[in-house]
């Protein structure tokens, strides 16, 4: 479900907000299919599970136009869908099947979808981020009002391209939102223990003029109410932000990662501030009923029952396909 800009900040009904927790419980039970499809060995490769992050992507999305450019890394499932991939599309991917958004050749770290702006996740570490630059340059040259997004981890404030392209953004002024889920581990060690600032993103902005906001990433509201300022500021020429969304992943950093390393009840704590149980909260004091909710995870765990269904009868990936999209014109010849 792809968000739109008609809604700026503090403008979220309690409808659009329904619908936002709707899209985070899809994701959601979309993260727990993955995770049991992989326990049962119907994915093939390691998935990085976003369990924990909905709120950034889905905030997110709803505070951009379509026709805005988004780039993630390999914890990217909640940010395709939040663009509007089907939870179907994303696990066939990750079961290597034909009707995958890449058809097969992807899996879970390189969900990719064009036409609704998710212009792809990113195995390696950081790399997106001067690619998210140039999309903006391209947007900033054309005159287009778009803004490109570049979602990436903690991890990734100490790789020299987080550095790159901030410095490029603020030199060009670049309508441009580096957005950091801070999940405090950069794999299995704390940000904190390889990091001079507390906050490894926003504390680094002010060094290239940039503004740097450390926000609440598990509350759907907060997020979307700070990209929706920083796109609007973007939009007027404004140039770059950096968001800090400090959030939690509820799984280890990848399926063979049993997350050992972190403190007895950390987990528990962060539970307590799940982004569903927060929109919930929301919900409730907008004058939601429960029985609105319930209907919203019913009609999510529906579809997700149904796109794990189509994705393990649908047909396995053509191995033919391997030699296709390799160039721009859409095959694998090496041209001289």
């Amino acid at each position: 479900m792809t968000g739109t800009s008609t809604q700026q900040a503090g403008q979220l009904d309690a409808a659009a907000l329904l619908s936002l927790y709707e899209q985070m419980s899809v994701i959601r039970r979309t993260e727990k299919a993955a995770h049991d499809l992989f326990m049962s060995g119907l994915v093939k490769g390691t998935t990085h599970l976003a369990a924990g992050h909905e709120a950034v992507a889905v905030g997110a999305s709803a505070a951009l136009r379509p026709d805005d450019y988004v780039f993630a890394t390999y914890r990217g499932h909640h940010h395709a869908i939040a663009r509007g991939a089907t939870p179907e599309e994303c696990l066939a991917e990750l079961m290597s099947k034909a009707t995958g958004l890449c058809r097969g050749k992807g899996g879970s770290m390189h969900l990719t979808k064009v036409d609704t702006g998710m212009l792809g996740s990113y195995a390696i570490v950081g790399s997106h981020l001067p690619m998210a630059a140039g999309a903006a340059w391209s947007a900033q040259v054309r005159g287009t009002g778009q803004v490109a997004v570049a979602f990436f981890g903690d991890g990734a404030t100490n790789i020299g391209a987080f550095h790159e392209a901030l410095n490029l953004a603020a030199v060009w002024q670049l309508p441009v939102l580096f957005i950091c889920e801070n999940n405090f581990y950069m794999e299995y060690t704390p940000i904190s223990s390889v990091t001079p600032v507390a906050n490894p993103a926003a504390d680094r902005a002010p060094g290239y003029g940039i503004p740097g906001e450390v926000i609440d990433g598990n509350d759907v509201l907060t997020v979307h109410d700070a990209v929706a300022r920083a796109a609007e500021r973007a939009r007027a020429g404004d140039g770059p932000t950096v968001i800090e969304a400090q959030t939690y992943r509820h799984y280890g950093h990848s399926r063979t990662d049993p997350a050992k390393y972190r403190p007895d009840g950390e987990l528990e704590q962060w539970l307590e501030r799940d982004p569903l149980t927060v929109a919930h909260r929301h919900l409730t004091q907008l004058g939601i009923a429960g029985d609105e909710l319930a209907q919203a995870d019913s009609r999510a765990e529906q579809v997700v029952a149904n796109a794990v269904d189509a994705a393990k009868n649908a047909p396995d990936a053509d191995p033919a396909e391997a030699f296709t999209d390799v160039w721009a014109d859409g095959g694998s010849t090496w041209r001289t």
